[in-house]
């Protein structure tokens, strides 16, 4: 399965695509939303919208690897996160956990979750290739 990344400097700098084009035969998967309240020893953890930004992204990585996946199948995500001033926060974390080429993405601001405690929410859908 090929993919093509379509993008200019502006996403590239915020770190999204505007689409990725896959085509082949290939295994989707559809996550559902997460989000990282509560870190790996199962501490809450309030307040600290970067830190829920990468256990999100942990979870995300946990969730496709059992699917049979990894980052670098994720072809698009929406981002929810309760205060849009984190945006450019958010984007310098996602930095971290793709190379060069980056899924088609969303970023919304939302004025709550299901959990009070909870500060951004991230849907994915990945595409493997034949595996």
């Amino acid at each position: 399965m090929s993919r093509e990344y379509l993008k200019g400097e502006g996403q590239q700098r915020r770190s999204y695509s505007r689409a990725v084009v896959t085509s082949g035969g290939a295994k989707t998967i559809y996550l559902a939303g997460i989000g990282g309240m509560w870190d790996k020893d199962g501490s809450l953890i309030a307040g600290n919208t970067r830190r829920q930004c990468e256990r999100t992204f942990e979870l995300i990585e946990e969730n496709l690897a059992e699917a049979g996946g990894t980052m670098a199948d994720i072809v698009t995500m929406v981002v929810y996160v309760l205060d849009m001033r984190f945006g450019d926060e958010f984007c310098e974390v996602r930095k971290q956990y793709f190379g060069a080429d980056y899924p088609s993405s969303s970023l919304l601001g939302v004025s709550s979750f299901a959990e009070p405690e909870m500060l951004i929410e991230i849907t994915v859908t990945a595409v493997l290739g034949d595996r």
